[in-house]
């Protein structure tokens, strides 16, 4: 038997840690991992029990949405490389943009036996200003709010329809800004309603990027898309069709690959990290981490 560390989050996904706890620990045991459960009180929990803990164990499973990973994340770039866990990922939340990207199963046991018997593949890290870090997305702007405010049954009924219509219906109070955007072997500037920069082929629902946008997890490289203020309302549509189509050809929508991100504004802007509140800043440098994690996934072929 291999020793793991189960980090849960109790008040992800409805609480539904409860009807599955023990069959994932059963499923846990049956692949050959004896484990340790800690539950997370409140937020800052799970980094301080990763980087406390995880150096004690050869692998650190989390339990909970993709904020509850990110927050792992954090704990476990505090270790130094040689003695990071490998990390596995059981996604109870409601958005799970991450389990979509790295094709983990939204049934708990059957990611409890992935994180058992899967194998380890690198993954890219981003580090957000000295002390901060994110699994898959750093985002400023309105859609960060369009995507995760907009009603599952909408979005599940309408698609991409559903976001359109709540950023109408948003418009007139959409959140823009000026910046300036340093990449490698450029600058934009302009006004621009949304940025993310991304490690990740799903992100809030409405970014889906593929192979042909030329998304790897574990190339060193952040996807940027940035997304400018619409001159009216009947831009709204069409700008968000292009994005969900991987269209970034407009002067509405574009995509750029970087290893090194630079936002700079005009005054202090809240950005949300893989979901969560990451705090309001006037400049922002996003610097991506090659290979800093080794992350369980399906071990197919």
């Amino acid at each position: 038997m291999k020793d793991l560390l189960l980090i849960v989050n109790p008040n992800a996904g409805r609480s539904g840690y409860r009807d599955c706890l023990s069959d994932v620990v059963y499923t846990l045991h049956k692949c050959g991992w004896r484990t340790m459960v800690r539950f997370t009180n409140a937020r800052g929990d799970a980094p301080r029990i990763a980087a406390e803990e995880g150096v004690r164990y050869p692998r650190v499973v989390c339990m909970g949405g993709d904020g509850t990973l990110s927050e792992t994340v954090t704990g476990l770039m505090r270790l130094p490389e040689a003695d990071r866990p490998e990390l596995g990922y059981i996604p109870m939340g409601t958005s799970n943009d991450s389990a979509t990207t790295l094709g983990l199963s939204r049934d708990p046991l059957l990611a409890a036996y992935t994180t058992g018997t899967g194998r380890p593949i690198p993954l890219d890290i981003g580090r957000f200003r000295e002390d901060q870090f994110f699994a898959y997305v750093a985002a400023f702007g309105a859609f960060t709010e369009v995507s995760y405010e907009t009603p599952q049954d909408q979005k599940n009924t309408f698609g991409w329809l559903a976001y359109a219509a709540e950023a109408m219906n948003r418009l007139p109070r959409l959140t823009h800004r000026w910046c300036r955007i340093e990449y490698d072997g450029g600058t934009v500037e302009g006004d621009f309603i949304f940025c993310a920069v991304t490690n990740a082929r799903r992100v809030a629902g409405f970014i889906h990027l593929d192979d042909a946008a030329g998304v790897s997890l574990s190339d060193g490289l952040f996807e940027v898309v940035l997304i400018r203020t619409p001159d009216s309302l009947l831009q709204v549509g069409p700008i968000m069709s292009d994005v969900l189509a991987n269209s970034f050809t407009s002067e509405y929508a574009m995509l750029l690959h970087s290893k090194r991100v630079k936002v700079s504004f005009r005054e202090p802007t809240a950005w949300t990290l893989d979901g969560e509140g990451g705090g309001a800043y006037a400049e922002i440098v996003c610097e991506n981490i090659p290979h800093a994690v080794r992350m369980i996934v399906n071990d197919m072929g």
